[in-house]
């Protein structure tokens, strides 16, 4: 019997975009099970609450069978660990990413030697998409709506009233 592969896929998704669905729909095909794992960083200062954030990664993956959701904080090689897993994805957009993300996956290595990451590439449409950049837009008025679901962007709309 082949063992079940569990990946995590963590950020702080703030809010979730489409070109996070994209990474996540994509690795639901390569894995059995993919967490979704929000990361709690008490360095950055999110525009949604983790409540918030939960409630609209659950509603954007609710049609995956093989997708969770759950908060973490700490180490993510820990959290891995915890959940009996040996894979995290990362999703990169440009060349700009590659070089953090590389550093964090050697790091992530160095503390769990079994630990591999796995890096995925969104659609060519979501390439310079990012959770700020769609806070940004929302923020000023403009048309934002085509990079979120319709739950987040009324969120968005409700925040920024």
């Amino acid at each position: 019997m082949k063992p079940n592969k569990i990946a995590i896929y963590p950020g702080t998704f703030d809010p979730i975009t489409l070109g996070h669905i994209d990474i996540i729909q994509r690795a639901s095909k390569l894995f059995d099970h993919i967490i979704v794992t929000l990361a709690i960083n008490q360095f950055k200062e999110p525009l949604f609450s983790i409540a918030e954030r939960i409630d609209m990664i659950e509603k954007a993956v609710q049609d995956f069978d093989n997708v969770s959701v759950e908060k973490f904080d700490g180490l993510l090689v820990n959290f891995a660990a915890r959940k009996n897993s040996n894979v995290i994805i990362r999703g990169l957009r440009a060349v700009s990413d590659f070089e953090y993300e590389f550093q964090m996956a050697l790091m992530n290595k160095h503390l769990r030697h079994d630990i591999t990451t796995v890096f995925l590439m969104p659609n060519e449409k979501y390439t310079y998409l990012n959770s700020t950049i769609v806070k940004d837009v929302a923020r000023f008025g403009g048309n934002f709506e085509k990079f979120v679901t319709d739950y987040v962007a009324e969120k968005l709309k409700e925040k920024f009233k």
